[in-house]
């Protein structure tokens, strides 16, 4: 990439769990990604808006609540009415249906508890240049 490459993380709603996604920013950054954190309890509006704002590459949540599948709806349904095309990774607690669902709901990836670092920058840097090629 001839830039370096901006994520935008956010955590929506109400969950408030917040050490996986600060330590993913940090694993990030050491990887050379600028990373913009928005912490706790955004509307996906305000996550949407946000990445207009800063022009990033991707977007990642992350879930511990059981609030995933309703908040990731309304993640996807604020991007489609912004007119936003950016992949997102999803991480957290989340059972492997519902990752086969936000799948096929469009996020590129899903992450679980207890990924190591190199797979999780694999799969960012894989959902990026996923997006890159279309």
């Amino acid at each position: 990439m001839s830039h370096k490459r901006r994520l935008l993380l956010a955590k929506t709603g109400l969950d408030c769990h917040d050490t996986g996604i600060v330590t993913v920013a940090q694993k990030l950054r050491d990887a050379g990604y600028e990373v913009i954190y928005l912490g706790l309890h955004n509307h996906p509006d305000e996550v949407v808006k946000a990445a207009i704002e800063e022009g990033v590459d991707g977007i990642g949540v992350s879930y511990l609540s059981g609030q995933h599948m309703p908040q990731m709806r309304k993640l996807l349904e604020a991007m489609r009415k912004a007119s936003v095309n950016l992949p997102i990774v999803c991480g957290g607690v989340i059972p492997q249906e519902d990752a086969t669902a936000l799948k096929s709901m469009g996020v590129a990836a899903v992450i679980a508890p207890g990924t190591m670092t190199a797979e999780i920058l694999s799969m960012v840097d894989q959902a990026l240049a996923s997006h890159a090629a279309r």
